[in-house]
């Protein structure tokens, strides 16, 4: 590779380089918002119910405050912004963190009592983390917040220091004080930081899928582009195997055929001859068509059409050899059986060997997954075979997937139905159903 081409390639790499990294988190959606607006709402109401519960359970006189309804006001102003907590995050964390000075700093009873509040601001922290879109800008409310608060903490200790506030018998290492500071600064690091860090692992996965989905979109594509090629190559192919091979047998067959005519009752010897060339032209003909059918047949491009034709087609009933030959390849292979076995007819037996064979073929090239369980049910009409894995795809480039376009297709031609893709718990999942009476499959041969 030339300078030059390696200079247009860093400069590529750095332009993309910062897009990943600046990714923004999409909005949220119409129902996320609305159940944002419940939640505020709910957690409203539950801090002024919580309040009078506080207030029900003094023992003492209970300082209502301003007008005698501010604990009520000020406990439900703190969860109230959470009903946009996702539209706008830094805002609504700014809001309840001032909220939560404001009543702490009142002193009134509710504080104290009230676990509505604290849940209140971890929840802000929490959204504003998972759902800010200028990170730079999270990091700098999250800083201010926790500044603020420990700075808080730390006044509040002074102050109960000066006033001798915390104090009693010396019954353990620390003193009464000593003891309360690190108990306060432990559970505040745990609240705060907790709710940070819960934060940051929503926001990444909320990239991870979004990601993952954009991949699986541009694979889908990149694999329908491959199967048309793959069908336009395949058609090229015969058509040149038709033209090369079987063409020149018809035309010599032709050509023989019409000079037998001509001196047959001339030169019977000539038309003899002539004959005979037709009949092994014939034959080479009907041996080539057939190797011909048998490549469009066969599943795997690179089986040896010849040695199968010979040698007797594998069934489901040799799954088990399957199993151990995989084994024997580093893939640690499980093997269920559902049901009483029937015989199966020759072509649905072929199927569920040749598929089986293919989806445990594609785990160990193209999947990181070190163990999958293969499930073959025996059900009233049909028969099932599934084959699991807990692995996922790798990083290195992936094949045509052209296996799976195989599958389907042998699928199709014996009216069953076939299930491909990833699982919802992680892995993937081949799981395909074929009828027992594959005379009754539909002509056309459609995918499952």
């Amino acid at each position: 590779m030339s300078s030059v081409e390696l200079r247009t390639a860093a400069a590529a790499e750095a332009e993309a380089a910062p897009a990943v990294r600046a990714w923004v988190r999409p909005g949220p959606t119409a129902k996320e918002r609305r159940y944002d607006v419940l939640l505020g709402l709910g957690m409203a109401l539950a801090a002024v119910f919580g309040t009078e519960l506080a207030r029900g359970g003094s023992a003492t006189h209970v300082d209502l405050g301003i007008g005698g309804v501010e604990p009520y006001v000020l406990s439900a102003a703190g969860a109230l912004p959470l009903c946009f907590r996702r539209r706008f995050p830094i805002p609504v964390m700014l809001v309840v963190a001032a909220l939560f000075v404001v009543t702490g700093e009142r002193a009134l009873f509710a504080f104290s009592a009230n676990l509505v509040t604290q849940i209140s601001l971890f929840m802000s922290i929490f959204a504003a983390v998972a759902w800010g879109r200028d990170r730079r800008l999270v990091k700098a409310a999250c800083g201010l917040v926790f500044l603020v608060m420990f700075g808080w903490l730390t006044i509040n200790f002074v102050q109960a220091l000066r006033a001798n506030a915390i104090e009693g018998p010396n019954h353990g290492l620390f003193s009464p004080y000593v003891s309360n500071v690190i108990i306060t600064v432990a559970l505040n690091g745990l609240y705060f930081f907790g709710a940070y860090f819960w934060g940051r692992t929503a926001w990444a996965t909320a990239r991870q899928q979004l990601e993952l989905a954009q991949q699986a979109s541009e694979l889908a594509t990149q694999q329908e582009a491959n199967a048309r090629r793959a069908v336009i190559d395949e058609r090229l192919r015969i058509s040149r195997e038709l033209h090369d091979v079987v063409a020149h047998h018809i035309s010599s067959i032709g050509v023989q055929a019409g000079g037998a005519r001509r001196v047959m009752d001339t030169d019977p010897d000539a038309a003899k001859n002539a004959l005979n060339v037709i009949e092994e032209s014939s034959r080479s003909a009907v041996n080539e068509m057939r190797q011909l059918l048998g490549m469009l047949r066969a599943a795997d491009p690179d089986l040896d059409v010849t040695a199968e034709v010979k040698a007797p087609q594998a069934g489901a009933d040799r799954l088990p050899a399957l199993i151990a030959e995989v084994n024997g390849l580093g893939l640690e292979v499980g093997f269920h059986q559902i049901g009483a076995p029937v015989e199966l007819p020759k072509t649905v037996s072929v199927s569920v060997y040749r598929i089986a064979q293919e989806a445990l073929s594609n785990v160990r090239k193209h999947s990181t997954a070190r163990s999958a369980h293969l499930t073959l049910r025996y059900l009233e009409e049909s028969v099932e075979l599934e084959v699991l894995d807990d692995g996922r795809p790798k990083h290195a480039p992936v094949g045509s997937r052209l296996g799976h376009v195989g599958i389907r297709e042998r699928v199709g031609l014996l009216g069953g139905e076939s299930e491909i893709g990833p699982r919802p718990v992680g892995g993937f999942r081949v799981r395909v159903r074929l009828p027992l009476d594959p005379q009754n499959r539909p002509l056309s041969g459609g995918q499952g």
